[in-house]
């Protein structure tokens, strides 16, 4: 059975704001190996067509830009929409009762599946689907934003902390 793991950039003051977490070349090894590693991903629209960006081959793109790319194309991409009618490649639009289909797509699948974007954490985390939360902390006080948590959370276990590069903390926690 795969889980479902809530992986994703947030300030001190806990905003997400993607142009605001430029990572260093460590972290963004870091992500490479973790796409590589993923079963796939679970976005909601607005993270998805953020992350369109990594379907299309840009000619500015270093190394590892492209190995980035690479691994994400790679991987089946799930998206949670109501209002999109079709996805880019690799990718297939979730329908109907979300609790079922992510229930679904966790007894389908072995390993990870992350999942990207606060409101539809927010949502499996009201439907009790979210195994395990991955937050990145940059060392950037934003003031306003967008939060990491778009609501309550259950009472959260730290089960490890990492230092990944110069400046970002991971901590990972699972539900109590």
């Amino acid at each position: 059975m795969a889980k479902i793991v809530f992986a994703l950039n947030q300030s001190l003051d806990g905003f997400v704001d993607h142009m605001a977490f430029q990572p260093d070349p460590v972290l963004f090894r870091h992500f490479i190996e973790d796409v590589r590693g993923l079963t796939g991903s679970l976005y909601g629209r607005r993270m998805y067509e953020t992350m369109r960006y990594w379907d299309e081959d840009h000619f500015e793109w270093d190394a590892p830009e492209r190995e980035y790319a690479a691994a994400w194309q790679s991987k089946p991409k799930w998206v949670v929409s109501r209002t999109l009618k079709s996805v880019g490649p690799n990718a297939s639009l979730i329908e109907g009762d979300l609790s079922t289909a992510i229930r679904g797509l966790k007894a389908q699948h072995e390993g990870e599946i992350e999942v990207s974007g606060p409101e539809l954490a927010h949502s499996l985390t009201e439907l009790g689907l979210v195994d395990e939360y991955r937050l990145y902390i940059h060392p950037v006080v934003l003031g306003h934003g967008k939060p990491l948590f778009a609501g309550p959370r259950p009472p959260l276990r730290l089960v490890a902390s990492d230092r990944i590069g110069e400046q970002v903390i991971r901590l990972t926690y699972v539900p109590v």
